[in-house]
């Protein structure tokens, strides 16, 4: 049973924000972190290495394009900044973990797109930069993995075009392939989370014409994708996923037609989605997601 998940900066109707929030396993409980990022964001990506620390990186703040990387330790919930930094000062960056091993960011924009994979190997926060890159320079691109065996990197957009295909990161060899299977249209900025093991899950994002309430489903034992019956509560982009791995997902905030503070929660016993009584502080998008679901 996992401990907690979170939700970290963003921007609001004021301007970024540095706040942490948690969503506490079980009970879907809400608090705000006294510890916050060290300056306000948004537009980050985030990851765990589930039982020991959430990596929050890149993004936007005051000054500009970050490279840097804040580290939260479970289960203390203090904040520290990696001396390793992106290979690139950025925004818009997808990012999922092999938990226990390392952490990988992947795309992301930087006065440019691109197709670059950073990875974090959490036993030295040591940086280091994949031969394997994604199939194209994209921005906006979905992270999720499924521990142990492989991470994916899914929609995007890059000069001009947005896709829909989603690429694979085998552990540990960390090569990349490209699914057969694709999303069900071409996604930018969609939210994404993973119930380790199972299946993984892409929901919302905007898609060219129109912003979607939809889930998408990878299957990881026949990389195979399907849709859900359940959808998100609105039509919303730019929001946050994170999951408490073998119970349940959630995703949080985003916008579309106008910002939002809600907490959406799939139960992945039976897929259905029902929304939190508690909601983010502000409805606020590019926020990062991440979890602590104990030992994966």
């Amino acid at each position: 049973m996992g401990i907690a998940g979170y939700f970290a900066g963003g921007g609001d109707s004021v301007g970024f924000l540095s706040a942490i929030e948690r969503v506490a396993f079980p009970a879907d409980s809400k608090t705000v972190l006294s510890a916050t990022l060290s300056t306000a964001r948004t537009t980050v990506a985030g990851m765990a290495n589930s039982a020991v620390a959430g990596y929050i990186g890149g993004g936007q703040d005051s000054g500009g394009n970050i490279s840097g990387i804040n580290k939260l330790a479970f289960p203390a919930e203090t904040r520290t900044t990696l001396s390793a930094t992106l290979t690139a000062a950025c925004y818009d960056k997808g990012s999922m973990a092999n938990s226990g091993v390392a952490g990988y960011f992947g795309g992301g924009y930087s006065n440019t797109h691109l197709s670059g994979i950073d990875k974090i190997t959490f036993s030295a926060d040591s940086k280091t930069t994949l031969a394997a890159t994604l199939s194209s320079v994209l921005a906006g691109v979905a992270g999720m993995a499924n521990s142990g065996v492989a991470g994916y990197f899914s929609g995007g957009s890059g000069p001009s075009v947005y896709v829909s295909s989603i690429d694979k990161v085998a552990f540990p060899a960390d090569s990349k392939t490209t699914l057969v299977a694709t999303l069900t249209s071409l996604t930018y900025l969609a939210g994404g989370m993973a119930d380790s093991g199972v299946a993984g899950y892409l929901g919302g994002g905007d898609t060219n014409t129109v912003r979607t309430n939809r889930i998408d489903k990878i299957t990881f034992s026949a990389d195979s994708k399907s849709t859900l019956a359940a959808t998100l509560t609105a039509t919303v982009y730019a929001l946050a996923g994170m999951a408490n791995s073998g119970v349940a997902g959630y995703y949080g905030g985003g916008t579309g037609s106008s910002l939002f503070s809600t907490i959406d929660k799939i139960t992945f016993s039976a897929d259905t989605k029902t929304t939190l009584a508690a909601t983010l502080v502000s409805a606020r998008a590019g926020a990062a997601g991440f979890a602590d679901s104990g030992v994966l």
